[in-house]
């Protein structure tokens, strides 16, 4: 495991750091001529470090390779009948090697440096409120857990390193997940003592977070992965007692998309306010704001900012755009929507799908006589300011006859696209290469690029602890505060389609061809785990959760197999993909060498 000295890491970020936990960002000081050792001697310097442990944040959520491709609804690669068996399939479980994944775990590791140099020197620091250092403690307890959580689920077995890293160690060990398990419980639970309700500066950890980890840990660790975990059935009432103190404290906001940035669909009426992100649902985010330095990633090079409005694909590019812009930002093309996820949704009445799913690109400027048709040059098409380039229908409603494009010998002069010709890969006419775009976390005004979002990321929200109740209750948990597991899915459910509304999915999401449906509303008859992880896609698609669920539940390989085509067609998915492969960098560099997780 590499070392980092906190004397050489705190030093860069004490200028930088103050975005994560304030409101107001400090004022830049020069302390370049003061050491570790001198500086965090007080209660101001200890106030910079555990400050420290905060924007490396920033970078867990950039390692979304671990968390959404090679999952049933996000692969890396468009998907279409033509192009499966005409190249090498790009899913995250195809050729894979133990470098794939230095990123995360150095990233990892080095958060954990950071909040064990805070934990261990805080013996020494006296504060004038004893109760405001017990807290910062706590923050870097929680933090600390938080990266176990991650680490312990992606690799299993792995080094657990508790005190500051004073000097290079190449002697490290794998430790038991059931002993680590127990060690985020251990920091979680303290931390739920100490950590406030509302915290100093918006951004800190605080007691609700504290208690969703809790309950998520207890989740899952009540799973028991491969007997490996130390879990029990009681670990599933733990579960469903904290999600339930996170579902007391931070209720649900009344629509869905007044959760990510506020944007019109088109940007010919684009939203140009200001933008807050805080709301009673959010329990936790990693911050941002429209300062460039403090949004900066950590010595990587890449652009700073928020990065998720860009992560998903889409054609915005069309004619009638006007090029490289923030009309409709940069896509590049990754995290592609299986084509079975639009068919987990009801177009009509769930507000998510609308929200979730560009449909529509319009003209941004005029456009005259473009050659539309590959094959006759005399089929052209003009276009005005605000007009239809192209459209994609509902999977459920099928355009034909009249209602598709000239293209197709029908009345509509842009190109209309059907869910069956996005898959089959044939491009009709020069439009019809459009697909929707995936553009949950679009954020407007800000410059054309990968990076330069400024809208908080929420890593946990209160949605989600409804969702994890409810599957704690169908693992056997009982006397959640709300009553069944039904019920708690379905205030999620409410939210999106209306008390009483009988929403209708796909009854097959695998099979394209098919318009069968069937309600996704729970009952105590029909409530189920797989019922759950439908509802947590709809909710939370492309929120760095998906790959952990899926293995949690032990649906990873199941759910894959069946609703991601890649994996189907190409990809070779199976038990040994439920850890990833430790980075062989890191077994080259530490005596004895760590062992490698088996199949890689």
């Amino acid at each position: 495991m590499k070392k980092y000295s906190f004397q050489n890491v705190l030093l860069f970020f004490l200028l930088m750091l103050s975005g994560t936990g304030c409101q107001d960002f400090l004022k830049e000081e020069s302390i370049s001529n003061i050491t570790t050792d001198s500086y965090v001697t007080t209660e101001a310097g200890y106030e910079d470090l555990i400050k420290s442990c905060y924007p490396l944040l920033r970078d867990f959520i950039l390692q979304y390779p671990i968390a959404l491709p090679g999952t049933d609804l996000f692969q890396n690669g468009l998907w279409t009948e033509k192009a499966v068996g005409q190249g090498p399939a790009l899913d995250t479980y195809v050729n894979i090697t133990s470098e794939t994944f230095i990123g995360p775990w150095d990233i990892f590791y080095r958060e954990i440096g950071r909040t064990n140099a805070a934990i261990s020197r805080a013996e020494d620091i006296t504060y004038a409120n004893p109760a405001l250092k017990a807290a910062r403690v706590g923050e870097a307890k929680f933090l600390r857990a938080l990266t176990y959580f991650y680490l312990v689920q992606t690799w299993g077995d792995v080094p657990m390193p508790l005190e500051e890293t004073i000097t290079a160690n190449t002697g490290v060990e794998r430790i038991a997940s059931a002993t680590i398990y127990s060690q985020i419980i251990k920091d979680l639970t303290e931390a739920e003592a100490d950590l406030p309700e509302i915290a100093t500066d918006y951004g800190r950890a605080t007691k609700g977070a504290a208690q969703f980890l809790l309950s998520k840990v207890y989740l899952t660790r009540g799973w028991n992965f491969n007997n490996s975990l130390g879990g029990n059935p009681d670990d599933f009432d733990k579960a469903l007692e904290y999600a339930d103190k996170v579902i007391e404290a931070y209720p649900l906001v009344e629509s869905y998309n007044t959760l990510f940035p506020i944007r019109s669909e088109n940007p010919l009426t684009q939203y140009s306010g200001s933008q807050d992100p805080k709301n009673s649902e959010v329990v936790f985010a990693i911050q941002y704001n429209n300062d460039v330095l403090t949004n900066a990633m950590e010595g990587n090079g890449r652009e700073p900012g928020n990065y998720y409005h860009s992560i998903f694909p889409g054609n915005t590019e069309l004619v009638g755009s006007r090029g490289r812009t923030s009309d409709y930002n940069r896509h590049l093309n990754q995290n592609e929507p299986t084509p079975a996820l639009y068919r987990l949704f009801d177009p009509q009445v769930d507000s998510r799908y609308s929200h979730n799913f560009l449909r529509i690109i319009y003209a941004l400027q005029p456009v005259n006589d473009y050659a539309y048709s590959f094959d006759d040059p005399s089929l052209t098409v003009s276009y005005e300011v605000g007009d239809t380039v192209a459209y994609w229908t509902p999977w459920n409603r099928p355009a034909s006859g009249a209602d598709k494009g000239i293209d197709e010998g029908g009345s509509k002069n842009y190109a209309v696209m059907n869910h069956e010709q996005i898959i089959s890969g044939e491009a009709i006419s020069r439009l019809t290469a459009f697909r929707p775009t995936m553009w949950k976390f679009w954020e407007p005004n800000i410059p054309y690029g990968d990076g330069h979002g400024t809208f908080d990321f929420a890593l946990f929200r209160s949605a989600e602890a409804y969702l994890l109740a409810a599957e704690a209750i169908v693992k056997g948990a009982t006397g959640g505060s709300l009553g069944g597991a039904e019920v708690y899915y379905n205030k999620v459910l409410d939210r999106a389609v209306g008390q009483g509304v009988d929403p209708q999915k796909a009854k097959f999401p695998e099979i394209l061809s098919s318009l069968e449906t069937e309600s996704y509303r729970a009952t105590a008859a029909n409530i189920s785990i797989d019922m759950i992880l439908d509802e947590s896609a709809r909710e939370l698609m492309g929120e760095f959760n998906r790959w952990f669920d899926l293995k949690r539940t032990n649906k990873l390989i199941e759910r894959t197999q069946k609703y991601n085509f890649w994996t189907k067609s190409n990809g070779a998915l199976s038990e040994m993909h439920l850890l990833r492969p430790i980075p062989q960098h890191e077994i080259d560099r530490t005596q004895p060498p760590l062992q490698q997780n088996p199949g890689y």
